[in-house]
């Protein structure tokens, strides 16, 4: 991007667009989350409804969220207000964009942490590979690595710095440069290890899982999996693509932009699985293990496969690198709002961000153990900050940006922002952010809420 006298940064190119939005999009979620709840819900026939889930729903709100960030030129809050006045309508539609910015803030405390331990693990790789650990020592490692408080916060401080030494550089300079080179890498890095993964054993038990139809397992708590799995998977609600948009030129198409990252954030999904669960298989592991599998069940199968040192070091980059950029989206939105809001100075503004993250981020550290049993109605720190985020903030973000550009946005507004749609297009896309989007994000909201 370029900015200068103080103007609204723009990408310098839609690929550091596409590279940034799939980077914050990928998470250290996508890495085992949705080849396992694919697996556990009939393989090929989820990944059917999840597609149709997919674009029915995560793709009308990306779509949706950066063309606010586009039309509104700000933070959030501001993209919202303005976006609202030029309509007619309350700038008070500027708490939805806040309530993006509260998740994107909330998360980061949290995700550091996560983050850290990847670093960590990353770390465990390079001078061990995991050589001769067994089950019961890769449990009882990451045991002492939750008790060693000291240990994380240096790890989630080496997190943060990354990221704050990114966002601290800019727009152009700094995310620029880091995805342009990052993303590239952590897709040859998938694709080497799941060709690798062809030849060592497992593969086709992976494939099996993941891809064979099984429509005996469909149901209606599939349907809800499906539906959560692509409004979570896009990264939306967060602020974060709208904070993208904002610096979207408008040379640069939406729709095309949109449906490269839904496919691209799919692809990295299942590209994963073919890197993960081939170990797994092979070493009659558990493929139910959770976030446990990363760092429990994992080191023991790199243990035991051959290359396995390799393969720990490439494995766990990737991990880094879909921590980082995700890190990276959210630090950015709520920079850019400090930044704006209080016009403070880009450095300042990022080391104040990066800066109380890192403080409350201690917070979270000690409740894996000190902490854990100081709760509020049965929930730690870490829970809290899980549940208001995911199960309130992020489904009442949603839905309400749907309602927003479906009900609240002129129509010649939003179809202004997505020229390259046609009439057709344009017409199915309004009527699933209006009538499909927000029923669907409300049973999200009730079933997170109420179970």
């Amino acid at each position: 991007m370029s900015a200068a006298g103080g103007a609204q940064a723009h990408w310098s190119s839609r690929f550091s667009f596409l590279m940034a939005s799939v980077g914050f999009a990928v998470g250290l979620g996508n890495i085992w989350r949705f080849p396992y709840v694919a697996g556990e819900n009939g393989g090929g026939a989820f990944v059917l409804i999840y597609l149709a889930c997919a674009f029915g729903i995560g793709v009308p709100v990306l779509m949706a969220e950066i063309l606010i960030g586009r039309r509104g030129q700000g933070s959030p809050p501001s993209a919202m207000a303005a976006v609202a006045t030029a309509s007619g309508r309350s700038r008070h539609w500027k708490w939805v964009g806040g309530m993006g910015l509260l998740a994107a803030y909330t998360i980061e405390i949290v995700y550091a942490v996560v983050v850290g331990w990847v670093l960590w693990y990353l770390f465990k790789a390079l001078t061990t590979g995991f050589a001769g650990i067994d089950g019961p020592m890769a449990a009882t490692e990451f045991t002492a690595v939750l008790n060693d408080n000291l240990g994380m916060l240096f790890w989630t401080l080496v997190g943060l710095g990354i990221t704050g030494l990114i966002i601290f550089s800019g727009v152009k300079d700094g995310i620029e440069r880091a995805v342009n080179v990052m993303m590239p890498m952590m897709f040859i890095l998938l694709l080497g290890l799941a060709t690798y993964n062809y030849f060592t054993g497992g593969f086709h038990e992976a494939v099996t899982w993941l891809f064979t139809p099984d429509f005996s397992k469909i149901g209606a708590a599939t349907v809800l999996a499906a539906i959560g799995q692509a409004f979570f998977s896009f990264s939306v609600a967060m602020g974060g693509m709208m904070t993208y948009g904002s610096y979207l030129p408008r040379s640069i198409s939406i729709t095309q932009s949109v449906l490269i990252i839904a496919a691209a954030d799919t692809m990295v999904a299942l590209l994963a699985g073919l890197v993960v669960f081939p170990a797994v298989f092979h070493n009659g592991l558990d493929p139910a293990a959770g976030a446990g599998l990363i760092f429990q069940t994992l080191p023991v199968a790199f243990a035991q496969m051959p290359g396995g040192y390799l393969f720990s070091i490439l494995f766990f980059v990737v991990l880094a690198v879909a921590g980082i950029t995700s890190m990276v989206g959210l630090v950015e939105t709520v920079t850019q709002w400090v930044e704006e809001h209080y016009g403070m100075a880009r450095k300042k503004s990022a080391l104040l961000v990066v800066g109380s993250v890192a403080v409350l981020s201690v917070l979270s550290s000690l409740s894996y153990n000190v902490m854990g049993e100081l709760d509020m109605g049965g929930r730690n720190f870490n829970d809290i900050m899980d549940y208001f985020s995911n199960q309130i903030l992020l489904p009442v973000g949603g839905m309400l940006i749907a309602v927003f550009a479906g009900w609240v946005l002129k129509k010649e507004a939003s179809r202004d922002e997505l020229t390259t749609l046609n009439a057709f297009g344009y017409e199915v896309w309004h009527f699933l952010i209006r009538f499909a989007v927000p029923p669907a994000l409300l049973i999200i909201f009730i079933m997170g809420v109420f179970g």
